[in-house]
């Protein structure tokens, strides 16, 4: 009788292909290259390879130019309503609600007082990603009273702009009026002997970049951030003109004296502790 054969080994086990998690890369919308997401938060949210300035949320931007633990944000009770019962493809009292979900924000806008290099400022920063940061009914309360209590206090302003929703057409008339009742308060701060930077990110639009945003004492603006009133597309099939190369950026606006400064994202809390102390006002 023939030798039986041995049994074969029982086959191994398929192990499952691991993919890359997702979230730990990006393509950067300057070079195009993908970049590492870590380096990108280690830089300020700002491409390793090219230093295009990406979005940056407002909290992160009081962490950048704040000094740590010194932000105390007021007025933190104001909440928007919904005056015109607006609807679009949701209604805007839902709207709201699915926007503070998201962002972790009770509207476009932070505002309150801390240090940067220990000299105590009031400070705003809004965030285009709650509603593409519009100005609405609590965006100008805040900021008035945050120019109010600045002028009171005699504190140094700073407002970082990125904005590009303009007047938030959901609430009308008391979106629009926000933006005569900021620039009086801010005319009254200045009445008063107050400096006011502002600083310009990617995008500052609209009703924003029409009001406060184009008053400061000094202005700042990020690297090729994009800065005006209606988009360049929206001009450009208006007036049906080709328009200059790189219009309504940061470079073009300094090249026009509209802007003072470029002022690299790392560079920004620096330069404005500087002014401060140049102006008098520490």
């Amino acid at each position: 009788m023939s030798e039986a054969l041995p049994d074969a080994p029982p086959p191994k086990p398929q192990r499952e292909k691991r993919g890359v998690p997702s979230g730990l890369w990006l393509r950067c919308d300057g070079c195009g290259a993908t970049v590492f997401r870590k380096s990108c938060d280690e830089n300020l949210n700002c491409c390793p390879e090219c230093d295009h300035h990406m979005y940056m949320s407002a909290r992160d931007r009081v962490a950048s130019v704040l000094d740590a633990g010194t932000f105390e944000e007021w007025d933190t009770n104001i909440t928007a309503v919904d005056p015109l019962e607006f609807s679009d493809k949701k209604k805007y009292s839902e709207r709201l609600v699915a926007e503070q979900k998201r962002t972790g924000l009770k509207d476009a806008i932070l505002t309150g007082s801390g240090m940067i290099r220990a000299r105590r400022v009031a400070f705003a920063v809004t965030d285009s990603a709650f509603i593409m940061g519009s100005m609405g009914s609590v965006v100008g309360e805040r900021l008035t009273r945050l120019i109010e209590r600045a002028t009171t206090d005699r504190l140094p302003l700073i407002i970082v702009s990125g904005s590009g929703g303009g007047a938030r057409m959901h609430e009308g008339i008391f979106s629009l009026m926000q933006m005569a009742k900021v620039s009086a308060a801010l005319a009254r701060y200045d009445a008063a002997g107050g400096l006011f930077i502002s600083v310009l990110t990617n995008p500052t639009m609209g009703g924003v970049a029409a009001s406060f945003a184009s008053l400061g004492d000094v202005i700042f603006a990020e690297p090729k951030a994009l800065i005006g009133f209606a988009g360049p597309r929206t001009i450009k099939a208006t007036i049906r003109i080709e328009l200059p190369e790189g219009f309504q950026t940061s470079e073009f606006l300094l090249e026009h004296g509209y802007v003072d400064r470029i002022v690299r994202r790392r560079e920004m809390k620096s330069e404005i502790a500087r002014v401060i102390d140049y102006c008098g006002k520490r």
